[in-house]
């Protein structure tokens, strides 16, 4: 994923003040790697900028080019916060992935940063 889509960073003019960044993305989609079907998710970034901010638009295209990658819910979230990582460096994040209901389970995956 990441060799595909770069997450784009913009500098943070607040760099002096901590503060908090809640980023939704309520239609996050993937495939299955196992039977191809669609998996629908909720994506929640929070974090705290260092000196960069994501920019939100490269942040929408890179959700979106998830689309069509076979991947499992734990890989996508780890996936992500590697990549959100490598492109601003925050001082710390939280990604979670709340997947919808599929075979009447329903998976939550977190990862955070530090």
């Amino acid at each position: 994923m990441s060799a595909e889509i770069k997450l784009q960073r913009i500098d943070n003019k607040f760099r002096k003040r901590q503060y908090e960044v809640n980023i939704r993305f309520p239609e996050f989609t993937c495939l299955c790697p196992m039977t191809s079907q669609p998996d629908f998710a909720e994506i929640i970034i929070n974090y705290v900028p260092g000196d960069y901010l994501v920019e939100l638009k490269s942040m929408k295209v890179y959700l979106n080019s998830y689309r069509d990658k076979g991947i499992f819910h734990e890989e996508a979230v780890n996936r992500i916060m590697d990549d959100f990582l490598e492109a601003i460096s925050p001082v710390k994040a939280e990604i979670t992935g709340n997947f919808h209901v599929r075979g009447g389970i329903y998976t939550v995956v977190r990862a955070s940063h530090p």
